[in-house]
């Protein structure tokens, strides 16, 4: 059976749109559509519904699922223990927190080439459900993120933090900010608790996004005040046009590393986590309140 058919499945089911699962897997509609209708056949049931709500798993999809997740896991094994007698380079899939990647992806990629200089790298930024998901799926080996979706399947280890600090385009001190030229950042569930326990009365903020990168872009081109990570932060304020809060509290955003269980002894996954807790250490998110 070719893997792409079940990477094809298990991506539909998160998607429910063969749309979006095309742009996903850069792939047109229609060998998607082609993809569904060789498994189908192989399997001999129809595996998904298509209605104006979107795209759901039949009955014998449902049934079918487990096995596919099951397939996806044994041919990453697979192909890893070959890899590892081989001379065929292994290609590790792994995923990272958008907010991470706009800083840190440069180098955290040439530290993994270093470590691992015989290993392929697909790398991907997205969101923890996502990255979750696909950790449980096959299509990921390893992500690092800020929310862990808890699952028997996966194992999180804390490696870190991140340390967002608050700017203004007009102020340095709280009690000048204005709500509504507020940014209010939404990078995690556990970000925005921390955010609306320290400043209740910025949380109800008309503008709300969900990375530093696009906090600190809205901020150059309307003004404004908001948090952005750390660096990003001594950046706007050595620009000049830009106060750092001085009164604002820090807030620590915690970083977890990701991998599914039956990996996470496993000799690769030990390097590619020394590697991250390496970066975390060395950078200025462990600084000291």
């Amino acid at each position: 059976m070719q893997i792409e058919l079940i990477d094809t499945f298990l991506d539909l089911i998160e998607s429910r749109s063969f749309n979006r699962t095309a742009e996903r897997m850069r792939v047109t509609q229609s060998t998607v559509s082609a993809r569904v209708v060789a498994l189908e056949e192989a399997v001999g049931a129809r595996l998904f519904i298509r209605s104006r709500a979107g795209t759901e798993l039949s009955t014998e999809g449902l049934k079918f699922e487990p096995h596919a997740r099951l397939i996806r896991q044994d041919w990453t094994q697979a192909r890893r223990a070959v890899a590892e007698q081989g001379t065929a380079a292994l290609t590790v899939r792994l995923g990272i927190q958008n907010d991470l990647a706009a800083l840190h992806l440069g180098e955290l990629t040439a530290q993994f080439r270093r470590a691992l200089p015989q290993t392929a790298f697909y790398i991907e930024p997205d969101y923890s459900t996502q990255m979750c998901a696909d950790l449980v799926s096959g299509l990921l080996d390893f992500a690092v993120m800020f929310t862990p979706k808890p699952h028997p399947d996966v194992f999180f280890t804390s490696v870190g933090e991140l340390t967002y600090r608050l700017v203004s385009s007009h102020t340095d001190h709280l009690s000048g900010l204005d709500v509504e030229r507020y940014v209010m950042a939404n990078f995690s569930p556990a970000f925005e608790a921390a955010h609306r326990q320290l400043l209740p009365d910025l949380s109800a903020a008309p503008l709300s996004v969900g990375q530093s990168s696009a906090v600190g872009a809205l901020l150059l081109a309307l003004g404004g005040s908001g948090y952005v990570i750390e660096a990003q932060a001594s950046a706007l304020e050595t620009s000049g046009t830009f106060y750092r809060v001085k009164d604002a509290p820090r807030i620590r955003q915690p970083v977890y590393a990701a991998m599914h269980i039956r990996n996470r002894l496993s000799k690769l996954n030990g390097q590619l986590l020394r590697v991250v807790r390496q970066q975390f250490i060395s950078e200025d998110f462990s600084s000291s309140p």
